[in-house]
């Protein structure tokens, strides 16, 4: 170190997936962290009955493992270790509950469930297991002032006013993030709140005990299970213990409609039957009732920083809701892409005098490259609310499935499915969006076309005019036509 040089410090406020694995990041630079959390230690035993840790369980993908394996901790593998394999989507169709299998990919790509405490548990450890990483738990922030890098903050159980000072503060305290509303003083923010008319509940599908008295699924652990309903929807997801975590997403019009038992069974004989079975009326009633019913909240802000000084992350920055999976793996990417750009502006882990320009280009190419990235994959989550209780089941989407998966597997590296880019990847969600469209768009036209001569086709069967029969061979013709023409501009 240098003459009049200091190590840099850092102040992560929120010590969820996100933060811990910030800490981790900044830790291996070099920086001093110290990471506040208004919870107390979700790893002590006697905190696990406080904390209220429900939520839907998380699905780790490419983006959130490439992040973890950047760590050169090997945290991916550490998380995987009790990560469950899911390679699709199960759908269970009708009362009867009929079973449809749909892999998410053509080459075996599984996203992983995971429990999101130990996930959580697992990175704190980790984190604070390196030298230069504190945590203060208990603590929650009152206010920033930016521009003197100071924080102040109340000590959640004495009450006690807590005073801390750092180079740079980041915000990865979620959905209603302390630091970004200190931000907000500071920037000529857009800031956007929205919450959508859905709601959902936490469920359960217990073990089921085998011939040898041992525990074992109720359902296939190997997919996310699915009940789409049109206007609502059922998803599970297995966990290790052989149980599976279950939520249902419906209109609050329809959980206001359930006003007790009677309703509820009758509502879940119409819609969920076979669930019903798995789950067990008693356990049913029991934690729909008890279980609060979540609301599913929009974040959208820009910009993201504010000039040397702070940086949200995660949530704070960008809550979208879950239906495509991808909440943790983008916060997760969040880290990943603003340490690539320290290594690209070369921020060191010591600076000389108060600011550094080289941490405030960096921070703000993180908001320019970032912005167009997080508004699109908000926009796709919600998108893939509609395609998993409705679109699943449609034969339009069927078809375009097969078409998609047809091309890909002839040119790969030209048509490639949306799920591929956004879960398999780690393109940009902005360009995996853009191509989506794109493609949508002359697999349409594929799709209607080839549609219009086959349906041309079984008409020439019963057509004996001749004059007739040759403009439907003519129509038949110019059909196949365009759907070549269209496919051919589809993989040049």
């Amino acid at each position: 170190m240098t003459s009049g040089s200091k190590t840099r410090s850092v102040a992560i406020v929120g010590a969820g997936p996100v933060g811990a694995l910030m800490a981790v990041y900044l830790a291996n630079r070099g920086w001093n962290v110290h990471v506040y959390e208004t919870r107390p230690d979700m790893r002590l035993p006697e905190n696990k009955a406080k904390i209220q840790n429900r939520s839907i369980n998380l699905a780790l993908s490419t983006r959130g493992l490439t992040a973890l394996k950047g760590t050169g901790l090997a945290l991916d593998e550490l998380i995987m270790k009790s990560g469950l394999p899911m390679r699709g989507r199960m759908l269970h169709i009708g009362q009867e509950g009929h079973l449809i299998s749909q892999n998410y990919g053509l080459h075996g790509e599984c996203i992983n469930s995971v429990d999101r405490a130990k996930l959580n548990e697992d990175l704190i450890t980790a984190a604070e297991e390196l030298s230069n990483v504190e945590f203060s738990f208990n603590v929650a922030l009152k206010r920033a002032d930016l521009d003197k890098g100071t924080l102040t903050l109340e000590n959640k159980v004495t009450k006690e006013i807590v005073h801390a000072e750092a180079d740079l503060i980041i915000g990865c305290d979620g959905a209603y993030s302390a630091v970004r509303n200190s931000l907000m003083r500071y920037v000529r923010m857009d800031f956007e709140q929205g919450y959508i008319p859905h709601g959902y509940c936490e469920l359960s599908i217990p073990a089921k005990i085998g011939p040898n008295g041992e525990a074992e699924f109720a359902m296939d652990p190997e997919h996310l299970h699915i009940w789409p309903r049109h206007k609502f929807m059922m998803i599970a997801l297995p966990n290790p213990d052989k149980s599976f975590t279950v939520t249902l997403f419906m209109p609050f019009a329809n959980f206001e409609m359930i006003r007790n038992e009677i309703d509820l069974l009758r509502f879940f004989d119409e819609y969920f039957a076979d669930a019903v079975e798995l789950m067990g009326k008693d356990l049913l009633i029991k934690e729909y009732f008890k279980n609060p019913k979540g609301s599913l909240i929009m974040i959208r802000a820009n910009p993201y920083h504010y000039k040397d000084r702070c940086i949200i992350l995660g949530d704070a920055a960008h809550s979208m809701v879950p239906f495509y999976g991808q909440g943790m793996n983008c916060g997760f990417e969040d880290v990943r892409i603003l340490d690539s750009l320290f290594s690209e502006y070369n921020v060191k882990s010591t600076q000389n005098g108060e600011s550094d320009r080289s941490l405030e280009l960096a921070l703000e190419a993180y908001t320019n490259r970032r912005a167009k990235d997080l508004k699109a994959i908000c926009e796709l989550a919600l998108y893939n609310y509609e395609e998993m209780r409705h679109g699943v089941t449609s034969r339009a989407y069927l078809w375009r499935k097969k078409v998609e998966s047809y091309l890909h597997l002839l040119v790969p590296t030209k048509v490639i499915p949306l799920y591929t880019m956004v879960s398999f990847s780690n393109r940009p969600y902005s360009e995996a969006y853009a191509r989506h469209h794109a493609q949508g768009f002359w697999l349409s036209v594929a799709g209607a076309t080839v549609g219009l001569g086959t349906a041309a086709g079984m008409v020439l069967a019963g057509w004996k005019n001749r004059r007739q029969l040759g403009q439907m061979t003519e129509l038949l013709k110019g059909a196949f036509a365009v759907a070549a023409s269209s496919v051919q501009k589809l993989i040049q």
